[in-house]
């Protein structure tokens, strides 16, 4: 996720050299560097220049505080100038009204169908919403079929009507049948469309007109860059839109659409897409962004998505069972579960500081733990629970139905037993007490 402009910023910032006090000769180098990175980032060219000459103008004169040093300074002012860039705090999303009728708009291909599906997959899970999707695009029967398909997938109601070929209908049906059955949000689902189509223009804002939606939000594909900027300039203009959305931002992004959108039609980012997975939908903070962008990582992000996995109950029962000595593959195979819940490796990995930039070249697969995952499938229950039964033969067994290589499942068997020696003497608080007394005393210390 923005890498490339990471990696510009970087070296922008390593321009600075003076000692104690920012100049004006290495801040006006470091802007040009900061500008140019920003334009290679398919920023546009006026919004680049302003914040390249804000970042400037804060910079010049100031004293660099004990222990930082001007490199440190400058790229804190950056910071807050991205965030600022990107909208200070983020916005909430509007669910006033009963039901609260959220409407779906946006190009061809920019993944609105996708997004209204994790939308009500997040706002069932994290809101504790009961929403309905109803599917408005009546040009892409393609479009109801696969709104039915993530709604049977997530547990979401789908309200649809094939034979209908007026979207305004659609809407209205699909609000009075959420009524009556007690939804209290419905997320509609428009076709795809462009910004120069005058007819399919003005019929989302019939469709606008004729619902009075709660919140309205602009789906846009982030890897159309400064495009994707000008369409929603476009919609804006005729729907009045409350929020953007941001599709595909794990892909090949350089991220001019994140940075220019709000400056140019002046609505707040409120979601990123992340992937294609129901789960991958994060809620835009600027300053997150800000700090991934600079490569510091976002562990509040990282927190925040560990602490949804987190099972109260089954978390005390695994301790009782580490305590025990009866941690198996069972409670590892749920632990590898809940770990990939929380989204794809590498984005995971980018939230830690410093560890972004250090796997930028590194490729991280998705299912990196499909062969694990395929060896513990490949034993029995009885060998789940009980690693120790597994011998010579069967280990041949378990290698060859799993499609790997029996010192691959060594190395596993190998792996585990380790683990389960350091979580029981972590969960133990004599042998964690022992353990810190028995460590080698450090150099000086008494």
């Amino acid at each position: 996720m923005f890498d490339n402009l990471s990696d510009k910023l970087d070296r922008a910032f390593k321009v600075l050299k003076g000692q104690g006090q920012i100049s004006e000769v290495n801040v006006a180098e470091t802007s040009k560097e900061i500008r140019r990175a920003l334009l290679d980032a398919d920023v546009n060219y006026k919004i680049a220049k302003n914040f390249a000459d804000s970042v400037k103008e804060k910079a010049l004169g100031q004293n660099v505080l004990t222990s930082v040093s001007p490199g440190q300074l400058f790229t804190k002012i950056t910071h807050d100038e991205l965030a600022s860039l990107m909208g200070g705090d983020n916005t909430d999303i509007n669910l006033q009204g009963s039901p609260a009728v959220i409407l779906i708009a946006g190009l061809q291909g920019s993944g609105k169908t996708t997004f209204s599906g994790k939308l009500s997959n997040y706002l069932k899970k994290k809101k504790g919403k009961n929403p309905m999707l109803v599917a408005a695009d009546v040009y892409r029967p393609a479009a109801i079929d696969q709104l039915h398909v993530l709604g049977e997938q997530i547990g979401i109601e789908v309200y649809s009507d094939k034979e209908s070929k007026s979207p305004v209908d659609i809407a209205k049906a699909g609000i009075i049948q959420a009524k009556s059955k007690g939804f209290d949000v419905v997320i509609i689902d428009t076709a795809g469309r462009l910004a120069v189509d005058e007819q399919m223009m003005n019929e989302i804002a019939a469709v606008k007109q004729a619902i009075n939606p709660s919140e309205i939000l602009f789906v846009v594909d982030s890897m159309t860059g400064q495009d994707a900027v000008n369409t929603a300039k476009a919609f804006n203009d005729r729907l009045d839109f409350d929020g953007v959305v941001l599709t595909k931002l794990d892909g090949d992004t350089r991220g001019g659409a994140a940075l220019s959108i709000r400056s140019v039609v002046n609505k707040p980012i409120k979601f990123v897409g992340t992937g294609e997975k129901m789960e991958a939908l994060d809620v835009f903070y600027p300053k997150r962004m800000a700090d991934r962008i600079l490569g510091m990582g976002d562990v509040v992000s990282l927190v925040e998505r560990a602490q949804e996995q987190y099972d109260e109950e089954k978390a005390r029962k695994l301790h009782k069972k580490i305590a025990k000595n009866q941690f198996d593959f069972n409670d590892f195979l749920d632990q590898i579960s809940q770990i990939k819940k929380m989204g794809n490796m590498k984005d995971l990995m980018g939230m830690i500081p410093g560890v972004g930039k250090a796997l930028k070249n590194v490729d991280i697969d998705d299912d990196a733990f499909k062969h694990i995952e395929a060896m513990i499938h490949s034993m029995t229950p009885t060998e789940r629970e009980n690693p120790k039964l597994i011998d010579g033969s069967r280990r041949k067994r378990i290698a060859q139905g799993s499609g790997t290589t029996v010192q691959e499942l060594n190395k596993l068997l190998k792996q585990f037993d380790e683990t389960s020696k350091m979580m029981r003497m972590m969960g133990n608080k004599q042998n964690l007490a022992k353990m810190m007394r028995n460590m080698p005393k450090m150099p000086g210390k008494p």
